[in-house]
C-alpha cells in the first residue's frame, strides 16, 4: 500500500466532515490500523502461495473477483448506485487497469522468481515514484530540499536492497523489475485519477466498486488467452487467493477509508511503513525465505526516504495552510 502517499480526489464533503454526531466505531482505530497493516503485509505471502499452484493471471483474477464481491456487498448494504456518465466509466476503466489489473498482475508474476519479502519492500517504493512523478505532472506539488533529499535517500535504499555493489549477484533482475514497475503503476494511476475524477459527485464506494468490477472484467478477458483451466484446485493456494481478495483488496479498502474518515489521511497512510516489515517477517517465518543483511537495512532506508518525500515544510508566516484532503477513494482500492 501500496506504500502510496495521500492524494486528493474526491474528498468527503465539508458538511459531512463537520457532522458532530459521527457513528461510534465498535473497534478502536488502533486495532483497525493494526489489522490493515497485517492484511496488506500478508498479501505478498498470499500471492506467493497462490502462484505455487495457479498462473499469475489466475491469481489476480481471483483476487479481483473476491475483492469486488466484498465491495459490491457493501454497496448493496448502503444502497449505493453505480456512477453515471460514459466519461466516468471510461476513466474508471483506465484507473482499474493502472491501479488494479496491471500492478496486481505484475506483483504476481514477480513472485514467481523473487521472495515475497522482496516484493513487499519493492512495494514500499511507491511514495518515491509518486513524489518524482508529481513534481512533473502536478503543478501544485512543488519540490523542496527535504523532499528531494528523501527521493535521493530512497533511491540509495533501493540500491542497498538490490545489493548493487555485488553486481546484483543472486538477484532475479526480471522479477525485481516487475515488482518495481508494479509499484510505479500506482502513482501513475493516482495522477490519472487526480486529473480526471477529482471533484466527482459520486461516492467513494460507488467509484471504487465500479473500478474493481471493470478491472475484474479486464482480467476475465485476458486470463483465458494466456492460461488454461487449472487441472486441480488445491485447498491452501485457493484459500490464499480468496484471502488476498476478500481481506487484502475488498475489506482492506473499507477499513482504510474508515480510518481516513476517523483519524485523517496523515495518520492512516502510516500503514505504508508497517507493510514491508510485516511482509518480510511473514516471508521469513512462514515461507522460510532467506534474508541477507542488505534487505532489511535497505528497506529502512527506503522507508526513511519515503517518509521525507511525504513531509511538508511549515507554512510561512501570513500564508494560509492548505485544507487537508482525504486520499482518493479510487486510489485507496489499489493498495496491495
Amino acid at each position: 500500500m501500496s506504500s502510496v502517499p495521500a492524494s486528493s480526489a474526491p474528498a468527503p464533503s465539508a458538511t459531512s466532515a463537520a457532522t458532530p454526531s459521527a457513528p461510534r466505531r465498535v473497534l478502536d482505530w488502533r486495532l483497525r490500523f493494526g489489522a490493515l497493516s497485517l492484511v496488506w503485509g500478508f498479501s505478498f505471502l498470499f500471492m506467493k502461495v497462490g502462484t505455487d499452484s495457479f498462473a499469475p493471471f489466475q491469481v489476480t483474477l481471483g483476487r479481483l473477483a473476491f475483492g469486488t464481491a466484498v465491495v459490491a456487498a457493501a454497496m448493496a448494504v448502503k444502497r449505493e448506485r453505480l456512477p453515471r456518465g460514459a466519461w466516468t466509466w471510461a476513466h474508471l476503466t483506465v484507473a482499474g487497469f493502472l491501479l488494479n489489473a496491471l500492478p496486481f498482475s505484475l506483483f504476481a508474476f514477480s513472485e514467481l522468481t523473487i521472495p515475497s519479502s522482496l516484493a513487499g519492500i519493492c512495494n514500499a517504493t511507491s511514495p518515491l515514484w509518486g513524489m518524482a512523478l508529481s513534481l512533473v505532472a502536478l503543478s501544485e506539488d512543488r519540490p523542496t530540499r527535504r523532499r528531494v533529499a528523501g527521493l535521493g535517500i530512497g533511491f540509495l535504499g533501493v540500491l542497498t536492497v538490490l545489493g548493487v555493489w555485488q553486481g546484483f549477484h543472486g538477484l532475479d533482475v526480471t522479477g525485481t523489475a516487475l515488482a518495481l514497475l508494479a509499484s510505479l503503476s500506482y502513482p501513475v494511476g493516482w495522477i490519472y485519477v487526480r486529473r480526471t475524477l477529482a471533484g466527482s459527485s459520486h461516492s467513494h464506494l460507488s467509484l471504487t466498486g465500479t473500478q474493481l468490477g471493470l478491472a475484474t472484467l479486464q482480467l476475465a478477458v485476458v486470463t483465458p488467452l494466456f492460461t488454461s483451466v487449472p487441472a486441480s484446485f488445491p485447498v491452501l493456494p485457493l484459500l490464499a487467493v480468496a484471502a488476498l481478495g476478500v481481506l487484502g483488496t475488498g475489506l482492506a479498502f473499507l477499513i482504510q477509508y474508515d480510518l481516513v474518515a476517523e483519524v485523517g489521511p496523515t495518520t492512516a497512510q502510516m500503514v505504508t511503513y508497517f507493510t514491508p516489515v510485516i511482509a518480510t517477517a511473514a516471508g521469513v517465518a512462514l515461507l522460510g525465505e532467506s534474508l541477507s543483511w542488505s534487505t532489511p537495512v535497505g528497506a529502512v532506508i527506503v522507508l526513511a526516504g519515503a517518509a521525507l518525500t511525504q513531509s511538508r515544510s511549515g507554512t510561512r508566516r501570513g500564508e494560509a495552510a492548505p485544507a487537508p484532503q482525504a486520499p482518493s477513494p479510487v486510489r485507496r482500492a489499489s493498495r496491495v
